[in-house]
């Protein structure tokens, strides 16, 4: 039994990666400031999404990583082969310019949150791009996998800034668990921000193609298993901390918008210096986590959609277009930030609603694939994870439609 539970453990330790690494870097800059803004404006009403939130993370993600172990394939490569190359051109089309506007966001979050310590944004984010691109061409999978793991851990600063502003704890668990709704554009906006960056797209693609990469098989997938829900979890609970500790800081002293994540870092000055400290840590970290990441999904994807060569093993003559993709997706995010009068909070919650919009569709691809058994054999989807996997597509569909009625009844009105 003991030597069962202690080889368990190692496994566990082997995988562990893919699933953790991709739960935490959704809490990125455009997450970050969805979440501020949603404590900011809203308190803690919006703090009942969570629950679903985590439970329809744990569906999709298990299933991108049961996806990849059993198959052996990424995401894009399956939507391929599965449904042709014009669909795939089109979700990649779709996909890339939903990934840009997001890796515009975290190179903004790069900028903001060194702005707070009088570091101009020209000498920020040029060399936060450097960085990232020399992180990734220079690096192998395990090199840089360490380094992701790494950046995980100072996602704490969240839950300590919240616990130094002492916010209305009993107020915080009952919005948890008590649903709200609103038909006010903005409250609804947020809601599919909300998800859209919970539950953003190209996680799925991300995921399922690191899996490969790492060469987790059907074997070690109880134990990745467990890594992923980790992974899902722990996300969650370092949003609810991001939404409690700016509706205790700002929300109580009068609801406001707020132009981007580094206001909200502001807003916990009165409550001391490491409140203030901590979170505009956590924003550079989680900024430059995903500046690394993002762009690195949308190569994955787009070049494994296409057939390209693609992977971080791999060398620039090996990978090329892989590379160049990174590549140029890194130097237009940063570019774009040092255009003077840009609008980047709408590029920010453009980004997370683009993702709310887009998640439907790559959902659908995902269930139809899983449910394949000549693809999956005994790993198809259970009826549950199908009903909750559906009733969210249904959900997307719904917010964004009622979105979209609302925001043309106000223009006509």
């Amino acid at each position: 039994m003991l030597k069962r539970i202690r080889r368990q453990i190692a496994v566990f330790f082997a995988v562990i990666g893919p699933g953790f690494i991709t739960a935490m870097v959704d809490n990125d800059a455009g997450g970050i400031f969805t979440y501020s803004q949603a404590g900011a404006r809203f308190g803690y009403l919006s703090l009942w999404t969570l629950a679903p939130i985590a439970v329809l993370l744990v569906i999709t993600q298990e299933m991108n990583a049961r996806m990849g172990a059993v198959t052996g394939k990424g995401l894009s490569d399956l939507i391929r082969e599965e449904f042709g190359l014009r669909v795939t051109f089109l979700v990649m089309s779709l996909l890339v310019l939903t990934n840009f506007t997001n890796v515009v966001a975290n190179f903004a979050g790069v900028a903001s949150s060194l702005e707070l310590f009088a570091v101009p944004r020209w000498v920020s984010v040029p060399l936060a791009a450097v960085a990232v691109w020399l992180l990734v061409v220079k690096g192998t999978y395990h090199s840089v996998e360490k380094i992701f793991l790494g950046a995980c851990v100072f996602y704490v600063a969240y839950v300590i800034s919240a616990l130094l502003i002492e916010p209305d704890w009993e107020r915080a668990v009952a919005s948890s668990v008590h649903p709200v709704l609103m038909l006010d554009p903005a409250y609804i906006t947020l809601l599919i921000g909300m998800v859209g960056t919970s539950i953003a797209p190209w996680m799925q693609f991300y995921l399922q193609a690191s899996v490969v990469e790492k060469g987790i098989s059907e074997r070690e997938y109880a134990e990745s298993r467990i890594e992923v829900i980790v992974g899902c979890i722990t996300m969650v609970v370092i949003a609810f901390f991001i939404v409690v500790a700016c509706a205790g800081a700002i929300w109580t002293h009068g609801p406001r918008d707020i132009e981007d994540a580094a206001q909200a870092a502001e807003a916990l000055k009165p409550f001391g210096r490491y409140a203030f400290f901590l979170f505009s840590a956590g924003l550079f970290n989680a900024s430059m986590f995903a500046a690394s990441i993002l762009p690195l999904s949308t190569a994955y994807s787009v070049c494994e959609g296409l057939g390209f060569e693609a992977g971080v093993n791999k060398s620039f003559r090996e990978a090329p277009i892989f590379y160049w993709l990174y590549t140029l997706l890194i130097v237009l995010g940063a570019g774009v930030i040092l255009m003077p009068g840009f609008p980047l909070v709408r590029m920010i919650l453009l980004s997370q609603v683009l993702n709310g919009v887009l998640l439907p569709l790559v959902l659908i691809f995902m269930v139809l694939l899983v449910n394949k058994k000549d693809l999956m054999g005994r790993w198809v989807n259970s009826r549950f994870q199908n009903t909750v996997a559906w009733l969210a597509v249904v959900i997307m569909i719904g917010l964004t439609l009622a979105l979209v009625g609302i925001s043309l009844r106000d223009m006509m009105g």
